[in-house]
């Protein structure tokens, strides 16, 4: 192996243990709603989702810098350059991660000053974290695409999709920095801060996630390089086209001008097609050529990936994003019921399914077909698949009752919460998230342990005289 894709195995181990922690805090989220008084003067509610929150941007962020520093040697057939100083801010990242954790664990929050802001929390939802470990991530980040421009220059060897790549490496570095500014008009923080998280989630990262994917299908299924590239230009002109101005669906409720409801409620749900379209043609494509896999499980996953890109962000998203609906749902459980849907589908499923590929070729095995995978595969997407449909039913309950009926008063929000449908959606969605933990830890285990027989035997063989 290169040792740019020895430092991926880093970062997907980081990444895989990382995920732990968010299906961890999400459980304890889970029980706050069921068991109010859970913890109650030890441990916040509010820290338990940031925890949550957070570490899935975190994992899946390592998860894609994992991606690319697998595949990109393989792509151009060279060392990453600065692989040195890519090693070191890893350990400089996972050194931030965990002060950053601990500190939000044992403190959770400060003041209103500065030295909250620089060392404990910025109160911003999705980038609480302290100003100290957004400045290392954003040096994580410009060292990553330092390492893939200077590796493609130096390789002289340059493809469609590391084209893409490379150009989305330019926003995904500098719309981080929206996280920094602490502006106190909220209309003005808000509207900026929908550019940071919009355009990261729903625009760098897909672009992203369709690089690695189409790595991934080439691997994967001898998937030709012109079927992939084709639908990735396909992505970036609808990220172009519509994902700029679908930010709008952010703009309803915050004090922006009227016009941003019917640009946000029209452009706000296309980006997540090219890469189906992709998937499905790569299957199609190998079928007609008798397609044939020996690693099942990436397959599976990479086929979650599509599909829940389409039905999680684009059909759950949409369902959603209309102004005339998103007046009732916004802010409810219904919100929450697409952002499980849209991440889980649109990023997690491909994460995993480049987990598989590293696995295989590091353990040298032909197959990677057993029960293991098949149960978590099936545990994690039953239990997402019914904690989605839970906070759905309890979301709904809340537009109809807290909202529709209510009037969105202090009152209306107290009486929804003792809705029986809503209480109902909360033990299902608790329920539902157990299974789902299950399904993390029999991931774990098959990671751990597919192959290892294939990698034992070999070993074991004795050398051809």
């Amino acid at each position: 192996m290169y040792r740019s894709q020895k430092l991926a195995l880093r970062y997907f181990t980081a990444a895989a243990l990382l995920f732990g922690v968010m299906v961890i805090a999400g459980l304890l989220s889970a029980i706050y709603y069921v068991v109010p008084g859970f913890l109650q003067d030890v441990f916040n509610f509010s820290t338990a989702k940031i925890l949550h929150i957070d570490t899935l941007i975190i994992w899946l962020l390592m998860g894609f810098i994992g991606a690319v520093y697998w595949f990109l040697p393989r792509e151009l057939e060279t060392e990453v350059v600065g692989i040195r100083l890519a090693e070191a801010l890893f350990w400089v990242f996972c050194a931030a991660v965990l002060v950053v954790a601990a500190v939000f664990i044992f403190v959770q929050y400060g003041g209103s000053s500065e030295f909250s802001l620089w060392f404990i929390n910025q109160g911003r939802k999705y980038v609480e974290a302290p100003r100290w470990a957004a400045i290392g991530i954003v040096a994580v980040v410009l060292v990553f695409m330092y390492n893939v421009i200077a590796t493609a220059v130096k390789a002289r060897k340059m493809s469609g999709i590391l084209w893409v790549l490379i150009i989305d490496l330019i926003p995904l570095s500098v719309l981080y920095l929206d996280a920094f500014p602490a502006l106190t008009n909220m209309s003005h923080d808000l509207y900026w801060w929908w550019w940071l998280v919009h355009m990261w989630v729903e625009a760098t990262w897909e672009v992203l996630i369709g690089c690695i994917m189409a790595w991934s299908l080439m691997e994967l299924m001898g998937t030709s390089r012109r079927i992939v590239e084709s639908w990735l230009y396909i992505e970036v002109l609808l990220v172009l086209g519509t994902g700029i101005l679908g930010l709008g669906h952010h703009y309803f409720w915050i004090g922006t001008p009227r016009y941003w409801l019917s640009i946000g409620g029209f452009f706000s749900a296309l980006e997540p097609l090219p890469l189906l379209g992709m998937v499905v043609h790569a299957v199609y494509d190998a079928g007609s050529h008798r397609m044939k896999t020996s690693n099942r499980p990436a397959f599976y996953w990479l086929l979650a990936e599509a599909f829940g890109n389409f039905i999680g962000a684009g059909v759950w998203g949409f369902m959603m994003t209309l102004p005339q609906i998103n007046l009732f749902s916004h802010g409810t459980q219904w919100t929450v019921s697409h952002g499980h849907f849209a991440f889980w589908g649109a990023y997690a499923c491909g994460v995993i399914a480049v987990f598989y590929l590293a696995v295989q070729k590091v353990r040298g095995a032909q197959s990677l077909d057993n029960r293991a995978w098949k149960w978590s595969f099936g545990l994690l997407n039953f239990g997402l698949v019914g904690m989605v449909g839970a906070l759905l039913i309890a979301g709904i309950a809340q537009a109809f009752y807290e909202r529709a009926m209510g009037g969105s008063t202090l009152q209306a929000f107290v009486i929804a919460q003792e809705n029986p449908w809503f209480v109902s959606g909360m033990y299902a969605r608790l329920g539902f998230g157990v299974v789902f933990a299950i399904g993390y830890f029999t991931l774990l285990y098959d990671l751990l342990t597919a192959g290892r027989c294939a990698a034992v035997g070999a070993a074991t063989q004795p050398a051809a005289t």
